[in-house]
């Protein structure tokens, strides 16, 4: 399990939308908005490299870095640990504290049953049995 920090997921994140990149690509992508020097960046893709997020290429002048994790890996890892530190793992606990925030938008609550209901498919035919075999 790879745990990327809040500035990791930056750097991620730039290297998802645009890869490979050098560390001066990096740099100027994220120094008008964080201040981040080459310095930073070089600590940052060091560390990242050290827990298996980051490849990187020799380039024909610089180091090429990629990403070595898909996104939708990275995101379900971290959700996964979100859930469980957060939520004790039960997804429905979560689902009902965002509900009665009122922080599900209606799109998203359509997504939702959309998830849901391509969940059931997924399963069989969307209906649970009891002890009996009897449909509940």
């Amino acid at each position: 399990m790879v745990r990327l920090s809040e500035a990791e997921w930056k750097v991620m994140n730039a290297l998802w939308e645009n890869t490979p990149q050098t560390i001066m690509q990096l740099t100027r992508r994220f120094q008008e908005t964080t201040g981040w020097t080459k310095h930073t960046v070089m600590t940052f893709l060091r560390r990242m490299e050290d827990k298996g997020a980051v490849g990187y290429e020799a380039g024909e002048k610089a180091k090429l870095y990629y990403p070595k994790i898909g996104r939708q890996e990275a995101a379900l890892q971290e959700t996964e640990e979100f859930l469980e530190r957060v939520f004790e793992g039960r997804m429905g606990l979560m689902l009902n504290t965002m509900v009665e925030r009122k922080a599900l938008s209606g799109t998203e609550i359509q997504e939702l049953y959309e998830i849901l209901r391509q969940a059931e498919e997924a399963r069989g035919d969307g209906k649970e049995s009891g002890k009996d075999g009897e449909e509940v």
